[in-house]
């Protein structure tokens, strides 16, 4: 039976994943109530949607826990195929804001394809390579349909344009045939054209993209301009302190200074308000989650679900730290949500979906 509740599930339920989840969406609901606050209008439409999506979210785990994983293996090709899909009509008839095409508007809410693809993209790339490597470990020949496999979506994402995205997406492949056994030499081989390939990436990139990089390299040659974004969230950050300035008190959140305050730079908001304390709060919960996530793989009964399982994780880690190192301005700003906390319903029910499958690979290996 691939559906279903068994009462071993129940009892077998990975709590931890369960808390550290809701735990970290908690901190996204405080941030985004700060964020969006108003003396005028306390109670905004974003915290209520987000809690909607919240709920929405839960619902979405709950009914992945209570699916097997292993039925996946089946559905991966079909899924992935959906949302490349979903992907392509974006680019035709999607929602343009802020310079990008990002969304599809369905009325009552709008989808965002790119958060479903990074999640197809994981399925299809564990379907594939599901199998023990051959001796030796995988050589470009074995890695070439995965390549495709990663090139279809990042191109379509690149395209909208969602630069965040496609890098996370190139992590998350980079992390998958890595654990899956490459050969070192092709690692090396893969590490220099890429290095090669720098160049003509850099000539693709749009004016505004490579702007931030290089105000990355020196925020302050244009501190009014491109570097404003990175030196706002620096004041933010820096000036929370050791205990922060207390919720809804930040300054930089309440006059405006930070942008996309809700998305991209919400971090920002929580530090200025939770300080250092808060920080390292937040820190550990990803921090937990992610050990949760990689003692998950190692324990998994069977290889599709050990991927899985480190795909996933590896979902969580690189976009909680490549935000995070936005908001210090460790990182250029390439506009990644931070996992679970940002403000936008894909994102949200996506991730905790995937938390949902977590739970399901680590339940499920007490039931074969």
């Amino acid at each position: 039976m691939r559906f279903g509740l068994d009462r071993r599930l129940i009892y077998h339920f990975d709590w931890m994943v369960f808390a550290l989840t809701f735990a970290i969406a908690l901190v996204g609901l405080l941030s985004v109530a700060s964020a969006s606050y108003s003396e005028h209008r306390p109670f905004q439409m974003l915290i209520i949607r987000q809690v909607i999506w919240t709920v929405a979210g839960a619902a979405a785990m709950f009914a992945v826990v209570m699916f097997d994983y292993r039925a996946l293996a089946t559905y991966s090709y079909p899924i992935y195929g959906a949302v490349m899909a979903l992907l392509v009509t974006v680019g035709v008839i999607g929602q343009a804001t802020g310079g990008s095409r990002r969304w599809i508007n369905l009325g009552l809410f709008t989808l965002e394809p790119s958060e479903l693809a990074k999640l197809a993209l994981i399925l299809v790339l564990v379907r594939y390579l599901r199998e023990e490597p051959p001796p030796g470990g995988l050589r470009l020949k074995q890695i070439a349909v995965p390549g495709i496999l990663l090139a279809v979506p990042a191109a379509l994402v690149l395209k909208q344009p969602d630069l965040g995205t496609m890098l996370t997406m190139v992590l998350i492949f980079v992390t998958i045939i890595f654990a899956a056994g490459i050969n070192l030499r092709t690692m090396g081989i893969l590490a220099l054209v890429t290095a090669m390939a720098m160049p003509v990436a850099w000539h693709t990139l749009k004016p505004y993209q490579k702007e931030r990089v290089l105000t990355f390299l020196n925020p302050q040659s244009d501190p009014l301009g491109a570097g404003y974004h990175v030196i706002q969230s620096e004041i933010a950050v820096g000036s929370g302190g050791s205990w922060g300035k207390g919720f809804l008190k930040g300054t930089q959140a309440r006059l405006n200074f930070l942008p996309e305050q809700t998305t991209d730079f919400i971090f920002s908001v929580f530090a200025e308000e939770f300080g250092f304390a808060g920080s390292m709060l937040l820190l550990g919960l990803y921090a937990a989650l992610v050990a949760r996530g990689l003692s998950i793989a190692s324990k998994a009964r069977d290889r599709f679900g050990a991927l899985l399982a480190l795909g996933l994780t590896a979902m969580v880690f690189w976009q909680a730290a490549i935000n995070i190192g936005m908001a210090t301005g460790i990182l250029p700003v390439v506009g990644i949500p931070l996992p679970l906390v940002s403000y936008g319903g894909s994102s949200l029910i996506v991730l905790m979906a995937a938390m949902g499958l977590l739970i399901s690979i680590n339940t499920r290996r007490y039931l074969f």
